[in-house]
């Protein structure tokens, strides 16, 4: 049960990512190198390989919240060692920005929390 709620945040996780970027790359073109269609086009994999995450977490094979942890652990650690330090800083953000970059990290820090729960095979109680 922990790894389809965690499929469901990861869902709203990338949803709103992707929204983000569009975002950016259609309003805010120009202002910075990550802001382009271009650069979107070629972030389009990301999102690829988050779907199929996702999917795998639906489907349930009992490696799924591995390969879950694993790839939250991976995006965590990418928006605070990468995409904080350097693109955040070069997109000259605003409130948007932060705020979809603290929703964004914060839903990415539950999935991995679930996924933790599940594979050490602890539960939630009522």
């Amino acid at each position: 049960m922990l790894v389809l709620h965690a499929a469901w945040v990861l869902v709203v996780a990338m949803v709103i990512s992707l929204v983000y970027e569009i975002w950016r790359a259609t309003s805010k073109a120009g202002t910075s190198r990550h802001d382009s269609l271009q650069n979107l086009w070629g972030g389009l994999a990301l999102y690829g390989i988050a779907a199929a995450v996702i999917a795998v977490l639906f489907v349930g094979p009992a490696w799924a919240a591995w390969l879950g942890l694993l790839f939250c652990v991976a995006w965590i650690a990418y928006g605070i060692f990468v995409f904080n330090p350097v693109v955040m800083c070069e997109r000259k953000p605003g409130i948007i920005d932060w705020v979809e970059d603290l929703v964004f990290m914060g839903l990415l820090f539950v999935a991995a929390a679930l996924l933790l729960y599940e594979v050490l095979g602890w539960e939630l109680q009522r």
